[in-house]
């Protein structure tokens, strides 16, 4: 296994958080638009993540010494997708996009949903960076070791 699998393997996270908040940030944007270039109103779009492909090494070097799905290798953003839940409908006769009835169709944006998402996106890349900065510390004491 190679010395720094883990900066690689948070690193792999740190960039699929930032994507993840990016589709967040995207979504909250478009919370009243509606009109797109595809019709209709805005859908909102989520991020599927899955694991990185590669064997480690490790389990190579030690077979069967090591369950395969107990070590890692990282994630990557399997794609962004949008959401099927129906628009939500809201009385509005004076829009520019009402109905006969009066309704319009809006986004299936929920402020609440992605403020909780922005936060557990937030919250993983912080666990990401605080284990890239303690595989740099134990990085740093073996270096220490090695001099003394």
């Amino acid at each position: 296994m190679q010395i720094f699998s883990t900066f690689e393997i948070s690193a792999s996270g740190l960039t699929a958080e930032r994507l993840r908040m990016d589709v967040i940030a995207n979504n909250i944007a478009n919370v009243n638009t509606t009109r797109t270039a595809e019709g209709g109103p805005y859908q909102r779009q989520r991020v599927a993540f899955t694991p990185r492909g590669q064997k480690p090494e490790f389990f190579v070097q030690l077979p069967g010494m090591v369950k395969e799905r107990e070590m890692g290798t990282g994630v990557r953003v399997a794609g962004i997708f949008n959401d099927p839940t129906p628009p939500r409908m809201a009385y509005d006769p004076g829009h520019p996009d009402a109905n006969q009835q009066g309704y319009v169709a809006m986004p299936n944006v929920n402020i609440v949903s992605e403020t909780v998402d922005m936060m557990t996106a937030t919250r993983a890349y912080e666990a990401n960076m605080s284990v890239m900065n303690a595989a740099k510390g134990m990085l740093l004491k073996t270096l220490d070791l090695l001099r003394g």
